[in-house]
């Protein structure tokens, strides 16, 4: 895979606490940054998945009731669509 390099500014503070926790997990900051970008993007994406869960039960008889198993329709005297 190829790099991109970007470049960004942030106070002191910032760097060296970025620095710190870098050193801590024995990481370049490099690869800590990396890791908290792709940490931050599995979480939006679980987030998302967690709500179309809850959507999803949330109207399930619905969706149960307008998209039926296939064969359940005429099995329970229900009419074809």
């Amino acid at each position: 895979m190829s790099k991109t390099q970007l470049n960004v500014r942030v106070d002191e503070a910032t760097a060296q606490t970025a620095r710190e926790r870098a050193l801590e997990r024995g990481v370049s900051m490099n690869r800590y940054i990396e890791e908290l970008v792709e940490r931050d993007a599995g979480e939006a994406g679980q987030t998302f998945v967690e709500a179309a869960s809850d959507f999803m039960k949330s109207y399930e008889s619905v969706f149960a009731e307008e998209f039926p198993e296939p064969g359940r329709r005429e099995s329970e005297g229900l009419p074809r669509t």
